[in-house]
């Protein structure tokens, strides 16, 4: 007779909050033990604390490290080291004594890149076996509620399906651990001899967007204003229950281009003033006319970005702050699924649970009970879309009702928001009539546009002023080519050009997203465009938090600004090193990683030789003339991490975070 062994699963959580919920959706009873749960049925449940494992700094490589020299740049490791971070060795050895049993192995990283890393990096620090790794399992879950855990326990797929997600991952790391290195160490010691104290910080994707906020701050501190003029052609009308005027622009011929600028606008008075005499009571005829009605769908449900770049416009919260609340809603409440998402799709098995959803937010968010009982959810949006869901969806809320009020006032405005947006997809879409009329005055061609909310659809869900001012435009009536009027007068407005407005928290954020239009290289645009962006949904609060920390950054009200230091290092710096140009053939590269498109080793390969030539660079041109004027430091901007770091060597924790999810 034959006895078939199952072996113990061992599930490695990317935290304490996610392994608890993973032990809950296991067979009871269930005996907590120092640092992992033992469930019923035999399955341990352990987990990280974040990154256990980091880079090592340069000095565990090579002792003569420790002292920063521009002579010994670039640095760049023959074999890539990891060490556990001491605040994570306890657990490490946890999870080392629990792999000694020869468990099943079930990666349960966050669904995202560097949750798959996180806890394959550990698989293979441990020295798992072949069979072992062939044999894992991957746990994909967004939401830490029983019910979805326990869905997700019987969907889980093998792990090897998700290896290039990790290798991706790891490229990623390595290439920012290789670039940052070596940049922020030849771009501080050029700063300390031009006597500048502090560290000058260069990542491949800070870099960028602090190179953003100085060409921005640059140019409106170098603006000129320009006189220009406007021309409407006013025209009197009257039906039988209203009477106003037709405002129609002019649209210049093309005979008037010599006195425009490059965005069409008329820079000579005297041109326009002979327009509107010419044009003063004659006929103004019908030429073309359009009416039709345009259908808007409501806005999707959030992704992180778009989630933090509303609260900022709405409560002026900062990315960081946005994305701590999510946290806080989604490992300590429950009422939100996973919230470092680049998505805002949802799976179609999910249009199941909107009932039960929607009973929550009625239960959770008061101030939307009414638009609960309002929605009708036999409605689908385009949200519902299987084929744009990868490793995690939108974030929306959970079915968890709360058993209390146990929401603070930030928790609060944050669940609403992303309750609201959730409520939306349950509405019809709103309804415009839109009008336009081209009218031939004297020769000159003259164009109304107009624009009436008819159908308020989900937009009744939208505070009254926000509706209002962007549904609100001049009235325009539906006339039939042909139809003659007269106009009045032409009516003549001065203006000046303004400069660019300074980036918000809210602005840096959507540049962040939608950075194809600030990419030099034209065939870089649509990649940019096709992928996520300058940084990661996980990544961009961070990104801002340390350009802020190194005081690159600085904020004045609601406005974010370059520091003399940013701007000093933004200008030595080459032009591709503050373009996000770079990261976006980085990112390229490594979506078609995780699509198993494109090998590791050429792209660090090509990487490596491009830190030689910028070293080689450094090295050959000297001081830069924009970091001899920086204001002294009174003392370096990180605290020295290690007490053997000499005095006279700028701390090597400032110049990276090691295995920190906000590299950049």
């Amino acid at each position: 007779m034959s006895f078939r062994v199952l072996l113990v699963r061992l599930f490695i959580a990317e935290k304490p909050s996610l392994g608890r919920a993973i032990a809950a959706g296991l067979p009871k009873p269930q005996k907590n033990e120092q640092g992992y749960i033992r469930c019923g049925n035999g399955d341990i449940v352990t987990w990280c604390i974040g990154h256990l494992l980091e880079q090592v700094e340069p000095d565990a490589y090579d002792d003569r490290y420790k002292k920063w020299n521009i002579a010994d740049l670039p640095i760049i490791p023959e074999q890539w080291k990891l060490r556990p971070r001491s605040a994570a060795s306890k657990q490490l050895s946890v999870i080392r004594q629990l792999f000694k049993q020869k468990p099943k192995l079930i990666n349960a990283g966050d669904p995202d890149r560097e949750g798959q890393l996180l806890v394959d990096e550990v698989i293979d620090y441990l020295k798992a076996t072949k069979a072992q790794k062939q044999a894992t399992q991957r746990l994909l879950i967004s939401d830490l509620n029983l019910p979805a855990v326990k869905r997700a326990l019987t969907q889980m797929r093998s792990n090897q399906d998700f290896i290039p997600l990790s290798v991706s991952a790891l490229a990623r790391s390595r290439a920012d651990w290789l670039y940052g290195m070596n940049m922020s160490r030849a771009y501080t010691l050029l700063g300390q001899k031009a006597g500048y104290q502090g560290v000058l910080s260069v990542g491949r994707v800070q870099t960028p967007v602090l190179g953003l906020v100085v060409r921005r701050d640059e140019e409106i501190e170098n603006f000129i204003p320009k006189d220009y003029f406007t021309l409407h052609a006013l025209i009197p009308y009257q039906d039988a229950q209203h009477q106003f005027d037709i405002r129609a622009r002019w649209k210049p011929s093309e005979a008037i281009k010599p006195w425009q600028d490059e965005e069409g606008r008329v820079l000579l008075r005297k041109l326009v003033e002979n327009v509107a005499n010419r044009i003063k009571g004659q006929p103004a005829k019908v030429v073309d006319a359009e009416q039709k009605q345009t259908k808007q769908a409501p806005p999707l449900p959030y992704s992180l970005s778009a989630l933090q770049i509303d609260a900022a416009r709405r409560f002026q919260m900062s990315a960081q702050d946005v994305l701590n609340i999510c946290q806080s809603l989604y490992e300590k409440h429950k009422l939100i699924t996973y919230p470092r998402s680049d998505s805002r799709y949802l799976p179609k098995e999910h249009f199941a649970q909107a009932s039960s959803v929607c009973q929550a937010i009625s239960h959770n968010a008061n101030g939307l009970s009414s638009a609960v009982q309002g929605a009708d959810l036999n409605l689908k949006s385009k949200a519902w879309n299987d084929s744009k869901v990868d490793a995690h969806h939108a974030i929306i809320p959970t079915p968890k009702q709360s058993s209390s009020r146990a929401l603070s006032g930030q928790e609060e405005k944050i669940y609403q928001m992303i309750a609201r947006q959730y409520v939306m997809q349950f509405y019809p879409s709103a309804v415009y009539a839109e009008s336009k009329l081209e009218f031939d005055i004297a020769g000159g061609c003259f164009i109304a546009k107009g624009r009436v909310l008819i159908v308020e659809g989900w937009k009744v869900l939208m505070s009254a002023s926000k509706s209002q001012d962007s549904d609100q435009s001049d009235p325009v009536p539906a006339l039939q080519t042909g139809q003659q009027l007269v106009c009045r007068e032409g009516e003549i407005k001065d203006r000046k050009t303004e400069p660019p407005q300074h980036f918000t928290e809210a602005t840096i954020l959507k540049a962040m997203t939608g950075i194809a239009r600030f990419v030099a290289d034209k065939n870089l645009k649509k990649i940019l465009r096709d992928t996520d962006g300058l940084g990661t949904e996980a990544t961009r609060a961070g990104i801002l938090d340390t350009l802020f920390k190194r005081q690159l950054l600085l904020r004045q009200g609601k406005n974010i600004l370059s520091s003399p230091a940013g701007r000093g290092l933004i200008n030595a710096l080459p032009m591709e090193s503050t373009y996000p140009d770079m990261t976006a053939h980085w990112e390229h590269q490594l979506q078609a990683m995780a699509e198993k498109q494109q090998p590791y080793a050429p792209f660090m390969h090509a990487l490596e030789q491009q830190i030689a030539n910028l070293m080689q660079q450094v090295k050959t041109s000297g001081v830069p003339e924009s970091l001899r004027s920086l204001p002294k430091v009174d003392k370096p901007a990180f605290k020295r991490k290690r007490s053997f770091a000499k005095k006279s060597t700028p701390s090597k924790a400032s110049t990276t975070k090691g295995r920190s999810k906000k590299s950049g």
